[in-house]
């Protein structure tokens, strides 16, 4: 099981998530304290589903959230209307509490538990949406937009998003399309495909 400091909330542990739009709009979820999870702020969030609201329609969209945690990506889109969504997190409380919400939610959600690195490279899903927002401070997370996009998870007119911390880079990625700011988290989206 792979824990990382930095998906841990510094000073006293709040696991609250505010699901934001669609059918469960303004409903509280709260997460176990013990997740070793670092859930994107409502702030960020709201941010990037205003963004995503203005490109793709959400009823049926296909998606995968990785690294999901506590799955607050995941209702979101649920929520709105999404038709399928895949959440894959190596742990399995993390696990656990996804798939108990989206099944007292009635969302479509399909939770794997994996390490996302292999299940990436071994996987058959694909989404217009796949969405990762691994542990800051994870030694393989500048390897995320080579492997989503050469092993083929996004489908064709789909973008690949990238939560990161603003000391990364992903500027000279051939795949990326923009980057967005939001206090000290960044999203960076991938449209297109990376010559091999």
């Amino acid at each position: 099981m792979e824990q990382f400091a930095a998906r841990k909330l510094a000073g006293p542990i709040c696991l609250f998530m505010r699901i934001i739009s669609g059918i469960h709009k303004g409903r509280t979820l709260q997460a176990p304290a013990k997740l070793p999870v670092r859930p994107t702020t409502d702030r960020a969030k709201e941010a990037l589903f205003n963004w995503l609201d203005h490109r793709y329609e959400f009823k049926g969209l296909t998606a995968i959230d990785l690294f999901s945690g506590t799955g607050n990506i995941a209702y979101e889109l649920g929520s709105r209307g999404a038709g399928s969504i895949v959440a894959v997190d190596q742990h399995a409380g993390c696990c656990r509490f996804i798939r108990d919400t989206a099944v007292q939610l009635a969302l479509p959600i399909t939770v794997l538990q994996a390490d996302v690195f292999g299940w990436i490279q071994k996987a058959t899903s694909t989404a217009l949406l796949v969405f990762a927002d691994p542990p800051y401070d994870h030694p393989r997370l500048p390897e995320l937009p080579d492997l989503v996009l050469q092993h083929g998870l996004r489908e064709a007119g789909g973008v690949f998003i990238l939560e990161h911390p603003k000391h990364r880079s992903f500027e000279q990625h051939p795949a990326l399309t923009e980057q967005r700011v939001y206090g000290q988290s960044v999203f960076s989206i991938f449209e297109d495909n990376p010559e091999p």
